[in-house]
């Protein structure tokens, strides 16, 4: 588990763009039950990708789309375990990966990068692929 105060800029270098940090399993249960249109959630991490290509790359897709997801939620690989590990849940049949973007429309997972598609990627291919997403899914 890493410290919090070492993480702290990294989340809100998403929640300061209007993410939501889930941060236990009840939380994202109450969320992802509940969850109506379209919804963008990053599992956030401390790696360089995540630094270099997927926080850059989703706030670039947020501020050049047209349509965007309706909610922003956040849970944080290596800090919220539960949180982490109840969202997994929502993302399978696909293996644990982090960091990762997925798109949700009406609780049904639309879209999703998984860490493979960000690393050795530039955050403006991410954000083009998230904007074809959002272009596809969102209102």
């Amino acid at each position: 588990m890493y410290p919090e105060h070492l993480v702290a800029p990294m989340i809100q270098d998403l929640t300061n763009v209007g993410f939501e940090e889930l941060k236990s399993s009840e939380a994202v249960d109450n969320f992802m039950q509940n969850n109506q249109g379209t919804t963008l959630v990053m599992i956030n991490s401390v790696c360089g990708c995540a630094a270099g290509a997927a926080r850059p790359g989703v706030k670039l897709a947020l501020a050049s789309s047209a349509k965007k997801p309706a909610q922003l939620v956040t849970v944080f690989a290596g800090v919220d375990k539960d949180a982490v590990a109840k969202t997994r849940e929502y993302l399978l049949p696909y293996p644990p990966s982090s960091p990762s973007i997925a798109l949700f429309k009406d609780g049904e997972l639309v879209h999703f990068l998984e860490r493979h598609h960000i690393e050795g990627r530039s955050a403006a291919m991410i954000a083009d692929n998230l904007m074809a997403a959002f272009a596809d899914y969102c209102n």
